[in-house]
């Protein structure tokens, strides 16, 4: 029967770099250029979620342990469902939760594989999710990840979210971790639909292509 895997907070806590995480206020700054005719558009957004790993009410579960065999927990796989805040106290304003699964990938380190969707659940967004996905070295902060979709306003999104663990106020039954997100939009573009190949022939409408939409905060 394999060993207990030592909490997974703990290892965090452990191996996690010393980091003053940057204030940024909601709702974030868009970045929108000057040029009508620019076509793309970035949005940042800034969140804390919170890992529970304790006996009455886990965020956390484990459902797959690892071997006796192998080193650092690898294949160890576990579910989420944190609750996201504004501010990094769990008191703070609930945005949403951060769902899906992760688990321990590597033989030689602490690096997990992440697949979570941000969701929504207040304010002007609500219902509308985020996909990320990627490799989250946890011994190290500053840790990039892809931004791969979305749904509702979020329908066509792409980015990166930057991951940072908050050790100063973090404990072995509660980790949080904040996330500042950059997402890319793109205007819609419309195409002239012609009866021939040249320019000059006659019109018969248009092909219209919706590529991104907007992101909050």
């Amino acid at each position: 029967m394999a060993s207990p895997l030592p909490s997974l907070a703990l290892l965090f806590l452990l191996f996690s770099l010393s980091h003053q995480y940057p204030h940024i206020k909601l709702p974030s700054q868009t970045n929108n250029n000057n040029n009508p005719c620019s076509q793309q558009k970035l949005t940042n957004l800034h969140f804390f979620y919170h890992d529970i790993r304790n006996k009455d009410h886990p965020t956390i579960v484990q459902i797959v342990s690892p071997p006796n065999n192998v080193p650092n927990g690898f294949g160890s796989t576990f579910v989420m469902d944190d609750v996201m805040t504004v501010d990094p106290e769990l008191e703070s304003k609930q945005i949403g939760r951060a769902q899906g699964l992760f688990g321990l990938t590597s033989l030689h380190g602490l690096d997990m594989f992440m697949l979570t969707n941000f969701a929504f659940t207040n304010g002007d967004y609500a219902g509308s999710t985020l996909s990320m996905v990627g490799r989250n070295p946890i011994a190290e902060q500053n840790r990039e990840m892809s931004i791969v979709g979305g749904t509702g306003v979020f329908r066509f999104a792409t980015g990166y979210a930057i991951a940072n663990s908050v050790n100063s106020i973090s404990t072995p039954e509660h980790f949080v971790v904040e996330y500042n997100i950059t997402t890319q939009e793109r205007l819609g573009l419309q195409s002239m639909m012609t009866d021939g190949l040249e320019l000059g022939s006659k019109w018969i409408g248009r092909a219209q292509v919706l590529l991104g939409l907007n992101t909050l905060f």
